[in-house]
């Protein structure tokens, strides 16, 4: 038995699992509100420390274990807060992080209150998004009445009716002459152009 089949080497490379852009969103957002949470808590705990070490004055930093439990949010705040990570368009991703950071780098919140600098910003992209799209609507919209109105406009300019004018033939004036009508019907008045 050969080397090679041990380690899958000669197997052809699989396929990355099909995730749809929502469910990576979603990931990849909450990969960044633990990520953050994470590092609040031990931003936490170095305050702590701090704080420790000027009110005793001494450092026993090192004598300090830290329990494995670490602050997590509940379940229910964790699906609102995936609910509201489906709403965001996947264009946002980046935009919505570096706003979180941008907010946490900020304040230096506690623990607690990183999840909800998070759902903040997640309002905000949403009404952003919100808003963006009833733009493009009203665009839409805009450039669909427009159209129409323009090329009624263009008509109207191009072309002038003259009824008044002496040189409107009609077919009796024809009979009269004993002229051929042309293939005009001249019962219609003649459109001239504006000069």
């Amino acid at each position: 038995m050969s080397l090679a089949s041990w380690f899958r080497w000669n197997e052809p490379p699989s396929r990355i699992s099909q995730r749809s852009p929502t469910e990576m969103v979603v990931e990849t957002l909450m990969m960044e509100l633990n990520w953050q949470t994470k590092q609040a808590e031990k931003q936490q705990r170095e305050r702590e420390n701090e704080y420790r070490k000027i009110k005793t004055g001494v450092d026993y930093g090192w004598l300090v274990s830290y329990p494995k439990q670490s602050y997590d949010i509940s379940p229910g705040e964790r699906l609102q807060l995936e609910d509201m990570c489906t709403k965001i368009h996947p264009s946002y991703c980046g935009p919505v992080i570096l706003r979180f950071r941008q907010l946490i780098a900020e304040y230096e919140p506690e623990v607690q209150e990183v999840s909800r600098i998070f759902r903040s910003v997640l309002q905000e992209a949403a009404e952003k998004i919100k808003e963006e799209e009833e733009a493009k609507k009203l665009a839409r919209q805009w450039n669909t009445k427009n159209k129409t109105s323009l090329s009624l406009t263009t008509f109207k300019s191009r072309s002038r009716i003259s009824p008044f004018i002496s040189d409107i033939k009609t077919i009796s004036e024809d009979v009269e002459r004993g002229t051929q009508p042309t293939r005009r019907v001249w019962s219609m008045p003649e459109f001239r152009n504006a000069k």
